[in-house]
């Protein structure tokens, strides 16, 4: 998947520096180049990561590159979203959702 600048492009190896090791709320998108409502998603979450800038970071797993940590969080379908803080998952959502509709649920998973 190509990177943007707003959304981060990880593997296995950068996950726990990325994610889990990183201060604040991080939402992880894992996603399938081969997944239309990935596809759809993509321009939700890269909104969705300028408009919260600096208060959540926004970052995407590809499931056929990064396997293992797919494996590591029960990720059975994509697209599947992860929000962490401080290295804790707080909760998942699957499937893809409007920006308001994922906004909403961000926020009570946060609260």
């Amino acid at each position: 998947m190509p990177a943007t600048t707003d959304v981060t492009h990880l593997t296995d190896d950068r996950f726990a520096s990325d994610v889990l090791l990183a201060p604040g709320p991080v939402l992880v998108e894992f996603t399938a180049s081969w997944c239309p409502p990935c596809r759809q998603l993509a321009p939700v979450l890269a909104d969705l990561a300028r408009e919260r800038a600096g208060e959540l970071r926004g970052v995407a797993l590809d499931v056929d590159e990064a396997p293992l940590t797919a494996a590591r969080y029960g990720v059975l379908a994509a697209p599947t979203m992860i929000l962490f803080r401080d290295g804790e998952p707080l909760g998942k959502l699957v499937g893809a959702r409007s920006g308001r509709r994922l906004r909403e649920e961000l926020d009570r998973m946060a609260a």
